[in-house]
C-alpha cells in the first residue's frame, strides 16, 4: 500500500509539527497531505497559510506530521519531513483545496502557500 493510497483509504486527524531554528516547537491540526501525479511518491505538500507554522518551517526545514486513523486503537502513521519547496500560485492553492474555509479564515487565505516536503521516514503510530 503506497502513500497516497493509504491516506485516500483512511479518515483520521492529522498534526503537522514544527521547530524554529532556537527548538520551539509549534504543532497545529492539519489535512492529510496532497500528493501529485508529476512528484514521486516521497513528496508530499501542505497548504499553509503564514502563521507560527510556516514561520518556523521557513527558519528550519524539518518536519514530522502525525496521522491517527478513527476507530478503536491507535492506528495511523508519522512521517518525518524535510521542506523541498513552495509556491504561492493561489489558482494551484484553491484547485487543491479540500473544503471551503470558514469566514474567520477566509482573510489570510489569500497568502497561503503550497509547500512541499521530501519524506524521510514513514513509521507507524505506535511503535517501531
Amino acid at each position: 500500500l503506497n502513500l497516497q493510497s493509504y491516506f485516500n483509504q483512511n479518515k483520521g486527524t492529522g498534526v503537522l509539527s514544527t521547530a524554529n531554528q532556537h527548538g520551539e516547537v509549534n504543532s497545529a491540526i492539519y489535512a492529510k497531505p496532497h500528493f501529485f501525479d508529476s512528484e514521486d511518491e516521497g513528496t508530499v505538500a501542505f497548504i499553509i497559510r503564514p502563521r507560527l507554522s510556516h514561520q518556523y518551517v521557513d527558519s528550519n526545514p524539518h518536519a514530522s506530521y502525525l496521522f491517527i486513523e478513527n476507530g478503536q486503537g491507535y492506528k495511523g502513521k508519522r512521517l518525518a519531513l524535510t521542506k523541498i519547496r513552495e509556491e504561492f500560485n493561489q489558482e494551484k492553492i484553491a484547485a487543491v483545496r479540500r473544503r471551503n474555509l470558514p469566514a474567520q479564515c477566509e482573510t489570510d487565505a489569500t497568502d497561503s502557500r503550497l509547500v512541499y516536503f521530501k519524506v524521510d521516514n514513514i513509521r507507524p503510530l505506535v511503535g517501531a
